[in-house]
């Protein structure tokens, strides 16, 4: 038990890796026991997060179940972990939507071993960033996640469709989203990492714990690693803050930075946009609410305008986009950058507030904004299972091919209803509670912004009540007539654990808020 306790972390990490090589090795072509078995073993990791969830005590301050041990001596690198009451809520999601999302790819047919053991891989991509206490070990783990997911889009994304670049060249519109995913983000994960090294150089480690003690602090001229200019700290610290910035952002992603997800998700597999929207944005949040607030909380202050602004575009045009689309898939996509923006919202009014009057407010904002972030997981992931669903029966996204289809599948239809009106905020949900905790706080803070987010939320209802309607209301399209459309046990399986926590947390948040709102009061109150 002691070892339990002391190597926790260690052993949620890299039990996916484990079970990655465990697939990879497994004897015979049975396709049949390499998902049952990688089903299996990813059960693992949730047993072991929610073991972390029951131990976690919130009334203790610092992070909780550390580790430390010296990694790379010659740049003062260590392997640190620990967790606070930001990550172990992401933790848990990130360990509950994996295998839901295995489960679902049990239709997957080409070559099942290396998609089961890349999902693996990519977990421990993502638990690693959320663990991290040491920064170059966060940027090592935040690469990690970037290759799996890349692919299983390009290798096991949709195989319609072709994109034009360049002089009039064609490629497939999977290898296109691909590229495009990769680019993005390798192009913020350069500024990243010079940005880490500026840091280490300054500070003297990559220890997260003590940079975050003296970084803000630091004065006077730097040189970095033995270069004649010394840089002056100010430029120093404004040019890590943008790094992290546009690294962070592309992630989330917030408007601009927005455009590879789209195509992301709509080329993805099933089970990869489960992922993508239901972890993988959540990474970029998280590097704000952990590195660039409590790292540069002047910059932060004197920027959070700016943020707030993009964070309202997202919203508002994040759901003018949802309500364009006619692809039912690229529909829900889009909406994950209307939600994400009240993350980036709630995480730019306590950026603002921090230390003021309006801290309290603050505190509520951003508690939101954590909960959102757990909230859309679920929500997300959901609606995603669910296109693939109706996809796997029709081979049409196009929501103007459907129609009628609740007599055909009424158990679909009420899950899809139920799930959709979580992605819209109806009270009794859990999106709602969220939401309404990033409108409550930024309101005192950043009226006018807030009041324009409200518009998004006006489009949110009107674009979720489009897809509902044009999937399974009105006269029953005649081409669907003697299919089988409905859902089938695996799926209902797949997606039960999300509907159960939706309807919990929007009559009972204070299990999880409670967790959030130590930390965060305690470190932005």
């Amino acid at each position: 038990m002691d070892f339990l306790n002391s190597h926790l972390l260690s052993l949620i990490l890299f039990a996916p890796a484990a079970a990655a090589l465990v697939i990879v090795l497994l004897p015979g072509p049975n396709v049949r026991r390499v998902r049952w078995a990688a089903f299996g073993l990813s059960l693992i990791p949730l047993a072991l997060s929610i073991v972390l969830w029951v131990g976690y005590d919130s009334a203790v301050a610092g992070y909780q179940f550390t580790e430390q041990a010296v990694w790379y001596a010659a740049i003062n690198a260590g392997y640190h972990l620990g967790v606070d009451g930001i990550s172990v809520p992401m933790v848990l999601l990130t360990t509950l939507l994996t295998p839901l999302a295995i489960l679902i790819s049990f239709s997957i047919e080409k070559n099942v071993r290396g998609y089961m053991a890349l999902f693996l891989l990519l977990e421990s991509g993502m638990l690693g960033v959320f663990m991290a206490l040491d920064l170059f070990l966060f940027f090592v783990f935040w690469e990690i996640g970037l290759v799996p997911m890349y692919f299983l889009i390009n290798q096991w994304g949709s195989e319609k469709g072709e994109r034009e670049y360049g002089r009039g060249k064609v490629m497939s519109a999977r290898t296109y989203a691909s590229y495009k995913f990769l680019i993005y983000t390798m192009a913020g994960s350069l500024g990243l990492l010079l940005a880490i090294q500026m840091i280490g150089s300054a500070a003297g480690t990559f220890d997260l714990v003590t940079i975050t003690r003296v970084f803000p602090t630091l004065e006077g001229p730097l040189s970095l690693y033995g270069l004649p200019i010394a840089l002056p700290m100010a430029t120093v610290k404004a040019i890590a803050f943008w790094a992290f910035v546009i690294a962070f952002a592309i992630k989330v992603p917030v408007w601009p930075f927005h455009t590879w997800l789209p195509d992301a998700h709509t080329e993805a597999p099933t089970a990869g946009s489960m992922i993508l929207a239901g972890v993988l944005l959540k990474l970029g949040a998280y590097g704000f609410l952990r590195l660039v607030l409590p790292l540069y909380p002047q910059q932060a202050h004197d920027y959070a305008g700016i943020l707030a602004l993009l964070a309202v575009a997202a919203i508002v045009f994040g759901a003018f986009a949802s309500w364009g689309q006619s692809d039912f898939k690229r529909l829900v996509a889009y909406s994950s950058v209307n939600h994400m923006g009240f993350v980036v919202l709630g995480i730019a009014a306590a950026a603002y507030a921090r230390g003021t009057m309006s801290a309290g407010d603050a505190v509520i904002a951003l508690n939101g904004a954590v909960l959102q972030m757990f909230n859309h997981g679920l929500s997300a992931a959901g609606m995603f299972l669910l296109v693939g669903v109706i996809y796997e029966r029709t081979h049409t996204r196009d929501l103007k091919a459907y129609g009628g289809l609740f007599p055909l599948a009424p158990i679909y239809g009420g899950i899809l209803i139920f799930t959709a009106m979580s992605s819209l905020g109806l009270p009794g949900l859990n999106g709602f509670v969220s939401e309404f905790m990033v409108v409550r706080g930024a309101w005192p803070i950043f009226t006018a912004y807030t009041a324009v987010a409200m518009l998004g939320l006006l489009i949110t209802g009107i674009y979720i009540l489009k897809s509902v309607r044009q999937v399974l209301h009105g006269p029953l399209n005649e081409a669907w007539k003697g299919h089988a459309l409905e859902i089938n046990a695996r799926e209902i399986l797949a997606i039960a654990p999300l509907m159960v926590l939706m309807l919990v947390i929007g009559v009972w948040p204070a299990w999880i808020v409670g967790v959030i709102n130590a930390t965060v009061t305690r470190l932005f109150g």
